[in-house]
């Protein structure tokens, strides 16, 4: 069975080892066989994989898209290891990731490997409220009080 893919005007596709750039009207297009297709909306770069969680996820893109498994499954462990090391509330998902990578099932260690990016952000957030809440307190702390008239 075939992969309907619709795109967008000049929305891009990774089919195989090819980038698919489509024109300017939107499309169906179909692909048959057994090549990875990633959508652009689904595609982490270098650039963009600027924290622990989103290097796990595109060392799995490259993964799945026929890099060096040997190499990248290397890689995966140093970050895995950076990033239990640092949140290990984190293990569960990680778990996931890695059973699907066992499975050589990268299309959904991908899928998982997004959560993880979903629940650093949050992780992130609670961190930045707090230490904003701390730095209120701390302010409140250090004004002087104030002559009584």
């Amino acid at each position: 069975m075939a992969l309907s893919l619709e795109l967008k005007p000049g929305e891009k596709v990774i089919i195989g080892d090819s980038i698919v750039t489509n024109d300017s009207q939107r499309i169906r297009i179909f692909v048959e066989g057994h090549a990875p297709v990633l959508r652009e909306k689904d595609i982490m770069t270098i650039d963009t994989a600027t924290t622990p969680a989103r290097r796990i996820y595109l060392t799995v893109q490259l993964m799945f898209l026929g890099g060096n498994i040997e190499e990248l499954r290397r890689n995966y462990l140093d970050f895995v290891s950076d990033i239990i090391a640092a949140s290990p509330s984190s293990t569960p998902i990680i778990i996931k990731i890695s059973e699907h990578i066992i499975a050589e099932n990268y299309y959904r260690a991908m899928k998982e490997a997004r959560k993880l990016i979903e629940y650093e952000e949050m992780l992130a957030r609670h961190l930045a409220q707090s230490q904003s809440a701390e730095a209120g307190d701390a302010e409140a702390a250090a004004e002087p009080d104030l002559p009584s008239a």
